[in-house]
């Protein structure tokens, strides 16, 4: 049974969700404090952001240790009880899955460097070049070099992330057998299965120089390969065994590849992350971004739409930065952020929330990068710095584009540290405007966007079009998309305004929902206008 074509997924960042013991920072049991919320929402599985042991340099994403629970969220025991508790409201636990890399503080990085079998060979170790110069010419992700010099091995290792995380090499046949005993041992524990970080970067074919780029030298020799095809078939053959569910983060892929690693008959993945939507108001690297132009949008959210057969939707995560300033309008706070709730819950695939966004949650309000904890963020200002780039556009390129924007604490309420936490301070600053967007105000408003949120996961539930149907793209000029969900003999449309000015649309129909009152639909749309109609009969 694919249950997730049905269900909502949340996506929960552990260390900003909800703080049980007063040390500013989230944890499991504030999780568990919380999953009443979270099935009032109509969730069906929690996607957890990594709550393994880390040393944090990337918050969780360099693991030193796939099975335990990070002592700062809890323990094995505090995760059985989210996994119980969890269970009993109708919602699955999805463990986020980082195998590109581990710490360089795990036992195999350790063991790896001092050269002790078996694993001597569980990451890419190379020599300087006879010059004396890097092994070779890539560049990674976080705007470093791939390669640092290790003392104790005497060699350079890669990273194409932060040089606290070194990436694994699966030309080493024990990593593989180790992934899988991971795998195993979550899944005996009762989680449903995995996000899959980077996944489309596991195999790397050679360590050859790469054709220079102005971003990620020597991408050409990690990306979707087929090496990679192959370790994620192999995991395939343990996750069925448990019938467990996976969704790939998949970078810089196509329709025809994500075709390839989610195809059923591939037995690879069931579900992938694209970017492209995401990438429209970005020109060639993420941290050089142009204002929102909706037509673009839409149009790769038709494409992504046609071209596969399911997608995972979403519009904001744990690297990105929120939706509302992002694709809606500050000035029309309510209703873009109704807006973008129903272009989220009314297109064909299964629809991601992240934590925050069903109270139209903002980016942070910080006044410079020394409140900032993001490790990419930090490069960036040493880069720019470097560059001789002014103090203040320095912060202005950051503050559009850090991660640190998604991950200020829930703002549950407008009492201290918004109800995040009982300590003087947050780990990570608390946006002031907790003080009239948070969920115990919205919860009493039924004009509210998590009043919203609550309404349209209901009326997914009660259409089988808005979850199943067919996708049929009507209208996309430079502000109106309108699209048609289709299921035999039931058919709504939706039709959605991005912009401050009226607009008119083709459609007509039985009104279902609006972001404005009004008794029905005559074709004309309020600015930031979202309307879902029940098509007439034809």
């Amino acid at each position: 049974m694919e249950w997730w074509k049905d269900a909502i997924i949340y996506q929960i960042y552990p260390r900003s969700f909800q703080d049980s013991n007063g040390d500013g920072i989230g944890d499991i049991p504030g999780i568990i404090s919380r999953l009443d919320h979270l099935q009032e929402l109509g969730v069906g599985a929690i996607w957890l952001s990594p709550v393994y042991p880390s040393p944090n340099d990337d918050n969780g994403y360099d693991i030193s240790d796939y099975k335990n629970i990070n002592p700062e969220y809890g323990a094995l025991e505090d995760m059985d009880r989210l996994i119980l508790e969890a269970k009993r409201r109708g919602i699955r636990i999805l463990m986020d899955l980082v195998i590109n890399h581990t710490s360089t503080q795990h036992e195999w990085f350790e063991k790896s460097r001092r050269r002790i079998v078996p694993y001597t060979d569980y990451y890419y170790w190379a020599p300087p070049r006879p010059d004396g110069s890097l092994p070779n010419n890539w560049t990674g992700f976080f705007g470093e070099n791939c390669w640092q010099w290790d003392d104790v091995r005497g060699e350079y290792y890669l990273h194409l992330f932060a040089r606290t995380q070194a990436d694994l090499n699966y030309h080493c046949p024990q990593v593989l057998d180790e992934v899988k005993d991971i795998l195993r041992f979550w899944l005996d524990r009762g989680v449903a299965g995995f996000r899959c970080d980077v996944i489309n970067l596991l195999w790397k074919d050679s360590l050859a120089d790469g054709e220079k780029r102005l971003a990620l030298t020597g991408l050409e020799h990690y990306l979707t390969l087929e090496g990679t095809h192959g370790i994620l078939r192999q995991l395939r053959e343990v996750l069925d065994g448990y019938r467990a569910f996976t969704v790939g983060e998949t970078v810089f892929v196509t329709p025809d590849m994500a075709r390839d690693l989610c195809a059923p008959e591939r037995r690879e993945l069931d579900l992938l992350f694209s970017f492209e939507h995401m990438e429209t108001d970005q020109y060639f690297i993420k941290w050089l971004k142009r204002d929102f132009r909706p037509k673009p949008f839409f149009e790769a959210l038709i494409k992504w739409q046609q071209e596969l057969p399911w997608n995972a939707i979403y519009l904001e995560n744990h690297d990105q930065p929120r939706s509302i300033p992002r694709f809606g309008c500050d000035g029309w706070w309510r209703e873009s952020g109704k807006l973008l709730a129903t272009l989220l819950l009314t297109l064909r695939g299964t629809p991601f929330i992240y934590q925050g966004q069903e109270i139209g949650m903002v980016d942070f309000d910080f006044d410079g990068v020394d409140q900032l904890n993001d490790v990419e963020s930090r490069n960036v200002n040493r880069i720019l710095s470097a560059y001789h780039v002014p103090e203040g556009l320095r912060w202005r390129i950051i503050a559009r584009t850090s991660r640190d924007n998604a991950r200020t604490p829930m703002q549950w309420d407008d009492g201290p540290n918004a109800g995040f936490t009982t300590a003087d301070r947050a780990w990570l600053g608390v946006n002031r405007s907790y003080h009239f967007v948070n969920l115990a105000d919205q919860e009493s408003d039924p004009d509210s966007i998590w009043s919203w949120y609550k309404d349209l996961a209901k009326l997914r539930r009660e259409r089988e079009a808005l979850r199943r149907g067919d996708f049929l793209w009507l209208e996309a000029t430079h502000r109106v998309f309108v699209y048609r969900r289709r299921l035999g003999a039931e058919s709504v449309t939706v039709a959605l305004n991005f912009s401050g000015r009226p607009a008119r649309v083709g459609s007509r129909g039985t009104l279902l929902r609006s972001n404005y009152r009004r008794d029905g639909f005559d074709g004309r749309l309020q600015p930031w206008e979202a309307v879902i109609l029940e098509d007439r009969p034809l």
